[in-house]
């Protein structure tokens, strides 16, 4: 037995250092990346995961149907094989034709001959074949159109989900290919995007400008054979503060800091335009220097970007910042008003109101602050999702107390203010703050068993029993000794027997008592469980005489 639990603890030690050898050699053999590279943030990025609906169906279809954005630059569109134009000559009589321009890019006119228009735009096109006609034909007007556009075939590779080439219309631009698609990577670099040409020229373009500005030049039409090739970022700059649309952008060579402050929307009104800090790595990779520069000197100055900048605009504090508090109510004007902030008083700014109205309820007045105001309280989420019987005293009686807590109200007495002029209550305001003057209520507020609950006019002197009795008497399954008073203007929870006096608003609360249990719930009850006991019995009553 001995040997057995040694062999079975050898074999546990030789698992356990096999599984130690197992890990080792995976973190030497696919180190981690520990630290995370950061990667542009701005919301147009959700574009690479777009597909245009119009392109989507015609591939599951297998229809082709042509986009167009309407009129095309004449001066921009490059004519090529398969394109078609429409000749009209006309003369003593019109001539027309509808002629397709060949596969080695020459459109053939009958009784002319053939006109070479390789990689001419559509707007020389059309001069040259005018040109050719007027060789052969004299005093003649010449009308050309190009009427239908080839198909071209254009690749798209790189960082994309699946790199393949596309048949698209041959007014075809940039995004209607990424559109087509199957989507770009969330890595992919939109600011370097570079496009190949049969010819072996490159060119780089931005689509954030286009998708901002609006720049066509950088969503440009696509030519037979184009290669656009998707990079990976590898390089970011980042802006925050005071800017309409801050985050991290792909770093593009030769930027400035005022292109991307302008590619980032511009400042906001709020900005500091004084001292906008640039925070830039030095040589070595790691510590960082901050140079500062005004709005003005970035604008006309060629402040370079560098990998890894961040620029930083900040905030004028105290600037456009509307400074009013809000009354409303009964008051004679309820509305805004502007205050000259911890100057401007309670009374003053309730005397700009025109005052209160004849029914205002001073008692129940209240002013609400809500600047510097936190309104979390993780102990008292904590102790919502609770259930009563698994809280200690303490946690009931704190969220008890912290459920009728007014957040930001400021405690201040109307009435010794504005009826006895006691001006140790007339607070200064800020900006934000609420005044509420509610209506006053000239009854008292009868709720649960009673006979007639209700709304019972106020008569001074009158006692909680007193209003009870107006009320009808209490409930045939009211708790008589727990009468409580909900104080209006503190909204404090009393016993009836410790108020001293009932004020306009209050209200008198009388419980219900829990009903037992009824009648034919016990009687099925204690049937059950007598049902149970016999069957115990029996089963032991079986056991004895079985053992016998």
């Amino acid at each position: 037995m001995k040997n057995l639990e040694l062999k079975s603890s050898n074999i546990s030690k030789n698992n356990a250092m096999k599984t130690k050898l197992a890990a080792f050699l995976i973190v030497i053999l696919f180190p981690l990346n520990i630290s995370a590279q950061i990667f542009p943030d701005y919301k147009e990025r959700s574009f690479a995961d777009f597909s245009d609906s119009l392109f989507l169906n015609n591939r599951l279809s297998g229809m082709q149907m042509d986009a167009t954005e309407g009129s095309i630059d004449p001066d921009e569109y490059i004519v090529g094989p398969g394109d078609k134009l429409f000749i009209s000559i006309r003369g003593v009589e019109e001539i027309s034709f509808t002629l397709a321009i060949n596969q080695e890019g020459i459109l053939y006119i009958p009784k002319v001959g053939g006109v070479d228009l390789k990689d001419r735009a559509l707007a020389e096109a059309k001069e040259k074949i005018e040109d050719f006609i007027n060789k052969y034909y004299r005093n003649v007007e010449v009308f050309i159109s190009l009427v239908d556009f080839r198909n071209i075939r254009v690749s798209l590779v790189g960082n994309v989900k699946k790199p393949s080439s596309y048949a698209l219309p041959g007014n075809s631009r940039l995004l209607d290919l990424i559109s087509a698609s199957f989507g770009l990577n969330e890595t992919a670099n939109f600011r370097n995007i570079n496009i190949k040409n049969r010819n072996g020229k490159e060119a780089s373009f931005d689509l954030i400008k286009f998708f901002r500005f609006g720049d066509r030049a950088q969503n440009p039409l696509l030519k037979e054979g184009d290669i656009v090739l998707i990079d990976k970022v590898d390089k970011i700059v980042s802006i925050n503060g005071q800017i309409k649309f801050p985050g991290a952008y792909e770093f593009v060579d030769g930027e400035t800091v005022y292109d991307l402050i302008k590619i980032a929307g511009g400042i906001l009104s709020r900005a500091r335009e004084d001292s906008i800090e640039v925070v830039r790595f030095e040589a070595n990779g790691k510590d960082q220097k901050s140079f500062y520069y005004s709005f003005n000197q970035l604008k006309n100055e060629q402040v370079k970007l560098h990998f890894g900048d961040l620029v930083l605009v900040r905030e004028m504090l105290d600037y456009f910042i509307d400074k009013a508090v809000k009354i409303e109510g009964f008051v004679q004007y309820p509305g805004y008003y502007k205050i000259v902030e911890d100057k401007t008083t309670l009374s003053e700014i309730i005397n700009e109101a025109g005052g209160f109205r004849e029914n205002a309820s001073l008692a129940e007045a209240s002013l609400v602050r809500t600047q510097g105001i936190s309104g979390e309280d993780p102990e008292f989420e904590r102790l919502k999702i609770i259930p009563r019987e698994n809280m200690t005293d303490d946690e009931y009686d704190y969220f008890k107390a912290k459920s009728r807590q007014h957040i930001g109200k400021v405690v201040v007495d109307f009435h010794e203010l504005f009826i006895l002029n006691n001006l140790s209550e007339d607070v200064t305001l800020k900006r934000e703050d609420l005044i509420a003057v509610p209506e006053a209520k000239n009854y008292i507020i009868l709720l649960g068993q009673v006979v007639n609950p209700g709304n019972i006019i106020y008569k001074e002197g009158l006692t909680v029993d007193d209003y009870i009795e107006l009320a009808g008497g209490y409930g045939w399954r009211a708790v008589e000794g727990d009468v409580r008073v909900i104080k209006a203007k503190t909204k404090e929870w009393i016993y009836a027997d410790e108020v001293d006096s009932l004020e306009p608003g209050d209200t008198i609360w009388v419980p219900e008592e829990i009903p037992g249990p009824k009648f034919w719930d016990v009687f099925t009850t204690t049937l059950a469980i007598l049902g149970q006991l016999a069957a115990v019995v029996a089963a032991m009553v079986a056991v004895i005489v079985a053992t016998r």
